[in-house]
């Protein structure tokens, strides 16, 4: 049976993805559904785009915007930055880009345009980076951006831990509509695990990355997790991210 995997925040650290990529055996056969997060952390920010453009040839591949993907792809257009976004692995990134040839940005800035949202498959699994807010789904959001920085979906299920569905007088309408949910953008560190968690029916596979942590790889089927090292161990000469 061809796998389908989910592969969360990557944050520069092409190193890491190469190794889960091997560590996972993946192969032509696999659809790789990445969450989002490419860029911003790790100085392989750049890298990691055409490593991914060079892998979508050979793999059925579908690329989720995560919220530093949309900034980045905003600066390649617009030229504008924020301290905010500099601050938090935007520099690292916009001094990887300024060693690229102008082709080289232009097939980035056309990756970046033609990642997607969200994406439902035939067995009513949504994928997204972050999370939505429409009881009705991510398709009503009236804010798009929503499904790149949201983090109430990941609170909300984070609060109720993994207690049955009986047990809430009034459990969240945009939890039923899908059979599960699969996310990043929240390290997991944040609620005590290095590996990906799983509350109610939502999957949260950005396991830090960006900071001290690991890029996670998912297999959605049969739930087996494959991790690489610690990003930073990889990158022992960079301060990283806080």
């Amino acid at each position: 049976m061809k796998r389908v995997l989910a592969i969360g925040d990557i944050h520069g650290g092409l190193k890491a993805l190469q190794q889960v990529m091997k560590r996972a055996e993946v192969t032509p056969e696999d659809k790789l559904i990445f969450l989002g997060d490419y860029v911003d952390g790790w100085s392989d920010s750049a890298k990691v785009v055409s490593y991914l453009i060079n892998l979508a040839k050979q793999n059925s591949c579908v690329f989720i915007r995560g919220n530093h993907d949309d900034l980045v792809h905003n600066w390649l257009k617009t030229e504008e930055t924020n301290e905010t976004w500099l601050a938090h692995g935007g520099q690292v990134t916009l001094d990887a880009y300024r060693k690229l040839t102008d082709e080289e940005t232009k097939k980035h800035n056309t990756f970046y345009s033609q990642m997607v949202d969200y994406v439902v498959d035939n067995d009513n699994r949504l994928f997204l980076h972050a999370g939505f807010t429409n009881p009705n789904g991510p398709q009503h959001e009236y804010f798009k951006p929503m499904c790149y920085w949201d983090r109430t979906l990941w609170e909300m299920v984070s609060a109720m831990a993994n207690k049955p569905k009986d047990a809430f007088k009034h459990y969240p309408k945009r939890l039923d509509l899908y059979n599960e949910i699969f996310i990043g953008h929240t390290p997991t560190q944040r609620v005590g695990s290095d590996v990906p968690v799983n509350y109610q029916n939502v999957w949260n596979v950005d396991t830090g990355a960006a900071f001290k942590g690991a890029v996670s790889i998912i297999d959605v089927n049969t739930k087996d997790v494959w991790q690489s090292d610690p990003v930073m161990s990889l990158y022992p000469d960079e301060p990283g991210r806080n």
